[in-house]
Order: structure tokens, then sequence, then C-alpha cells
């Protein structure tokens, strides 16, 4: 009886609650939750509070290699890596590369770069701040702030750098340089991952670039701020990215997770490495060779998390009414098709329809 009525409170409660007016006038400050946290908010907006965090928290040992993500040294022997990277895209679907020919100051770099932008005083974000998806660099708070049933606890800058990049006046000044630099640098080494890919599908290493896998690119760097109740919300909500590949540079605070064999995984910064994880589009056209799987980001007391996203996909007009299926020369008799083909298109609308936490955005799209 006691329960019932808790339920009916809590449900008197939200009819009280009008989370569009709170989204809205968040929305409005244009200075996302780095300025609710200058503000000195000690108490999180119920519009960020998450759902129970599902599955519960594991405690993995270090020791154990079934749950330590895949650390591959691109400088290893050719072969050895191939197979590295063939093991990892199908049992993980993530990886850290080390000696990728990126160099740390450029990465360090990059990261300072990123902070410089979020940490401006809020008159120097505010004239970037844009739910216009045409602008090729754009701030904001949660880009389905208006749609998700919890917004997450992040701010991000966003840049559209191939194949129509920014010219360098629309990158704001304070990391216009690094951030030409990285995303160039960024590119070539995606270019290379996804000749590793190829051979590692046994197929010819120009393959995946020929289909132009790495034709479009967009980064997201994204400011975790410290978070005063961070048992409440989530830093990055439970998704699989819906792209063919990205390339991940996070700072020292860790906070990611993978979701392996239905657990949550750490996985650890390593000073230098890049996180390299499978996206939705890669695994329909590998017909499931290759693993995309969900991961997260947890909110923490300390802070900020800096990371930097770099996603493969051509999100201009053109690119999105591409159409892609499973790779003709992995298909047999003893290994059918599992996916329709589909545009690009369609596949993100689908998961942009479902939210961050919705189902597979390839489900539909199943023979």
């Amino acid at each position: 009886m006691v329960g019932t009525g808790t339920n009916e409170l809590e449900a008197g409660k939200d009819s009280r609650y009008d989370r569009k007016a709170e989204v809205k006038a968040f929305d409005d400050t244009k200075l996302g939750v780095k300025g609710l946290l200058d503000s000195g908010v000690m108490k999180i907006p119920r519009m960020f509070h998450s759902p129970k965090l599902d599955p519960p928290e594991t405690e993995n040992s270090p020791s154990d290699s079934n749950f330590s993500i895949p650390i591959i040294d691109l400088q290893d022997r050719h072969v050895e890596v191939v197979g590295q990277i063939q093991s990892a895209c199908k049992k993980w679907g993530f990886f850290q590369v080390i000696n990728h020919g990126i160099p740390v100051g450029v990465l360090d770099e990059m990261i300072s770069g990123i902070r410089r932008f979020h940490e401006q005083d809020a008159d120097a974000r505010k004239p970037f701040y844009s739910r216009d998806q045409n602008k090729k660099v754009r701030y904001m708070s949660n880009s389905t702030l208006f749609t998700d049933p919890a917004a997450n606890w992040r701010d991000t800058i966003s840049f559209n750098v191939y194949p129509d990049p920014p010219s360098s006046e629309e990158i704001p000044q304070v990391c216009r340089d690094i951030v030409i630099e990285y995303s160039t640098k960024v590119r070539a080494l995606g270019f290379t991952i996804f000749e590793l890919f190829s051979e590692a599908l046994g197929l010819n290493p120009s393959y995946l670039n020929e289909m132009d896998s790495a034709e479009g690119q967009f980064i997201l760097g994204h400011y975790y701020p410290t978070c005063p109740e961070p048992e409440l919300t989530i830093g990055a909500s439970k998704h699989s990215d819906t792209d063919f590949m990205t390339i991940l540079l996070q700072d020292q605070m860790g906070g990611l997770q993978v979701l392996h064999q239905n657990q949550w995984v750490d996985v650890p910064p390593v000073h230098g490495s890049l996180v390299v994880n499978i996206g939705d589009l890669l695994q329909l056209i590998t017909n499931d060779q290759f693993s995309s799987v969900y991961h997260r980001v947890l909110s923490r007391h300390v802070g900020p998390r800096i990371s930097i996203a770099s996603f493969f996909v051509n999100i201009s007009s053109q690119g999105m009414s591409k159409v892609i299926g499973p790779i003709k020369e992995l298909l047999s008799e003893e290994n059918p098709p599992i996916y329709r083909d589909a545009t690009i298109k369609d596949i993100i609308a689908h998961r942009i329809e479902k939210g961050l936490d919705g189902i597979s955005s390839l489900e539909p799209f199943k023979m």
C-alpha cells in the first residue's frame, strides 16, 4: 500500500511538471550545461534526470583479458595488426590504437583547444550556439534535447569538415588552428584504418575507401562538466554510432564504457592513444562480421572531461542519398544477406526518431 501511495504522488508530480518549458528555458540561455554550473547550481534540473542505469555496474578485473579493451600497436608486423583488428572488430567493436602516426602534441593541443572554447566567457560562446543543421560549425547542448526523455550532462561544439569544410573564419579563433590540423591528420588515419578493415574482411586494401566510407567526416568536441549529482544523470546515454567508423580522442578523466557480454567495461584512457569503434553502417555492409556496440559516458563529481569524436560518414544531401547494403563479395549460400539495401538517410532518420537509447538503428533493415 505504501508503494501505491508513492506512485500516486509521483504521478501527481509528473502531471505538474512541464518538461517542455524547462528544456526551452535552458536552451534559450545558449550557455549549455557549463552555464548551469557557472550559475552555482547544486541540484541538477529535472530535465537531466536519467532512468536507473541498467544493466548494473560490474567490477571487472583488469587482469581478465576477456574484459580488457584491445590495444593495437599499428607499428607491429602488418599481418599481426590485421589479425588483431579482425578479432577486435568481431568480438568487441571497439579497440585502442597506439603508434598511429599523429603526434601526441597534436592530440594534447586538440583537447586543450576544445577545452578553451567551452571555458571561454559566456559572451564568446553564445554566438556559436545553434540548432541549424546547415551550419558547418555550431555549439549546443544535446542535439536531440527536445525529443530525448532525459538530457545528457554535456555540451558540444561540432565541425562538419568533409566533404565541404568550413572556412577558417567560421571556426572559433581559440581552437581554429588545431581543429584544422587535427581534422586533417585524423582523416588520413581514417583512410589507413579503413584499409586495415578491408584486409581484415579478406578484401582488397582499397575496397572500403573506394566505396567512399571515409568520404565524409564531422567532429564533435564534447565537454562534460563536473556534475553535482552524478548518480541522477549521465554524460552520454547508451547508444551505438550511426556511421561507418568513429575515432575518439579522450583526455585522462575516464568515464567511457562499452557494453561487452552484457557487462559495462571501462575504456581506460591511454595517453597518446585513440579509440576506434565500428559504426552501424559498417556492421550493415559487413553483414555482421564487424559489430557496432552500445557505449556510454558516466557523469562524475570530478571534471571536466573532454573528448573529441570524429565520425566517418557523409552527411551532405548527396552522401545521405547513397544506398548501402551488404558487400556482395562477403555473401554466399552459407552467409546470406542479413540486411536489405537502404539509404544512409533512412538509417539515420530511424536513429533520430528512436533517440539515442532506442533499439539498434539497423533493426528495421533486417531481411
